[in-house]
């Protein structure tokens, strides 16, 4: 994997309809205003200043797809949740990823 792929957490390509027909949780990282203005059907929203005081809240053993406006700050929240041991995947921009599911 290069550089710049490991730097926007480009990795092999997800089955984002697979993912979420199992269970996947999407998490829309952007702020409130950003995500009442549009989001995905069952998308929690988690802006990305807050991920790191709730992640005890989520469960280790469910999958995460992250999201946000351009997919820039869903590849730092996947960053985050990846160092704690949780199995996630950027999903980049939210309206992107609402096409793909």
């Amino acid at each position: 994997m290069g550089f710049l792929s490991k730097l926007f957490g480009v990795g092999p390509k997800a089955d984002f309809q697979e993912l979420k027909k199992n269970g996947a949780l999407i998490i829309d990282v952007r702020n409130p205003g950003e995500f009442k203005r549009g989001h995905i059907k069952g998308s929690k929203n988690i802006p990305l200043q807050e991920l790191k005081n709730k992640i005890g809240g989520l469960k280790k053993d469910q999958i995460i797809i992250t999201c946000c406006q351009s997919g820039v700050r869903s590849v730092s929240a996947k960053n985050t949740l990846k160092n704690e041991g949780f199995e996630v995947y950027n999903g980049g921009g939210w309206a992107n990823l609402n096409r793909k599911l």
